[in-house]
């Protein structure tokens, strides 16, 4: 099979879908490699690399049949997709109808890593990114805390004699609980929300005092929102339209200059003041409260994310390769929750919920 590795184009994404270490492995499976010129200028690795691994400099859309991204395809991206490829990427499709209608009048097999599920439960390739983004939170939050930047001008950790920030953060998942690991260690007093007890009883045992468990409701919702200086919205259901947790009547009651960092802004944001930002503007403020909601968290980032990814997705992109996409995801049910679109149809149940479109299950498809 012929692997494509585009160069990303959404604003400030430096991150790419194949290292030269991933090249090489997928060259001696005896498969090509065409990487577009520059692609992984962004975690330093120049086209001399990529060739030294096995691939070939070229045009990864007019010459690859897997398509291995990272972030979702772009409207110029979109124009080129067609139907003999299979995308892999992430997608985040749920608050994204214009993508889905471009996605499904390719034809294209599209296979997102968000939805991809592993045995026990969990998303291992939204994991990398996840962690990534929950240890970015605390850092670009304590950053939108200073004055300059609109916030309220305080000090995360505090100083002897002043009183350190609370930090709120729903959701302890993978990115709330990596975002309180950071948390905790700047000093900051830490509360975090979740309604299941048994994630609450994990953190628990991790953090011990350093942080607080609370069960997640409407109540102390409101409660540790009102009161927080940075509240951090790691909120979310596979596939689907992430919950708003946080209304506007509730961000107008926050505290001037409080900030609130969205990492579910790629599935719609917990926020309902929450929209899409980018690296090259990442905030807005809405009565005065400091939003920061970029789509792309960990590519500010590139290295570390873009090697972290790559751990997690490589196994997959030889399965595809090897096996071709019908059988890779007859083999594993894992990677066919992946498939979100196929051949004109929505094939994720939550993706076609949230769209209020008709679903086809993945099984039509690998007959």
């Amino acid at each position: 099979m012929i692997v494509g590795v585009p160069k990303e184009v959404k604003t400030h994404e430096y991150r790419v879908g194949l290292t030269p270490t991933s090249v090489r492995e997928v060259v001696a499976a005896g498969h090509q490699v065409v990487v577009e010129t520059n692609a992984g200028a962004g975690i330093g690795a120049a086209d001399s690399a990529y060739e030294k691994a096995g691939a070939r400099i070229g045009d990864p859309w007019k010459e690859g049949e897997l398509i291995v991204k990272v972030k979702e395809p772009q409207p110029a991206e979109r124009r080129k997709i067609a139907e003999r490829h299979v995308l892999f990427t992430y997608l985040h499709l749920a608050p994204d109808p214009q993508q889905t209608k471009d996605l499904q009048d390719s034809k294209a097999v599209c296979i997102a890593y968000e939805t991809v599920t592993r045995a026990g439960g969990g998303l291992p390739l939204l994991a990398p990114m996840s962690e990534v983004a929950g240890r970015m939170s605390v850092q670009v939050g304590a950053s939108c805390l200073e004055k300059e930047r609109g916030g309220m001008g305080i000090l995360l950790g505090g100083v002897p004699g002043v009183p350190p920030a609370k930090i709120t953060i729903l959701g302890a998942g993978v990115s709330g609980s990596s975002a309180a690991r950071m948390a905790v260690g700047s000093g900051a007093r830490v509360y975090i929300l979740d309604r299941s007890v048994e994630v609450l009883r994990k953190i628990e045992a991790e953090f011990g005092a350093r942080a607080v468990t609370v069960h997640s409701s409407r109540d102390t919702v409101e409660q540790h929102v009102l009161s927080a200086d940075l509240v951090i919205g790691a909120v979310l259901v596979p596939g689907a339209a992430a919950p708003k947790l946080v209304n506007r009547e509730m961000v107008k009651a926050m505290k001037t200059g409080a900030v609130v960092v969205d990492i579910a802004i790629d599935q719609g944001g917990c926020f309902e003041t929450s929209k899409p930002t980018t690296h090259a503007d990442p905030t807005y403020i809405v009565d005065d409260v400091v939003h920061y909601c970029v789509t792309n968290m960990p590519g500010a980032v590139p290295r570390t994310s873009t090697y972290a990814l790559n751990n997690a997705t490589l196994p997959f992109v030889l399965a595809l390769a090897k096996k071709g996409w019908k059988k890779a995801l007859a083999d594993d049910e894992h990677l066919r929750n992946g498939l979100n679109v196929a051949r004109g149809k929505i094939t994720h149940p939550e993706v076609a919920a949230a769209l209020n479109a008709p679903y086809s299950p993945p099984a039509d498809f690998l007959k």
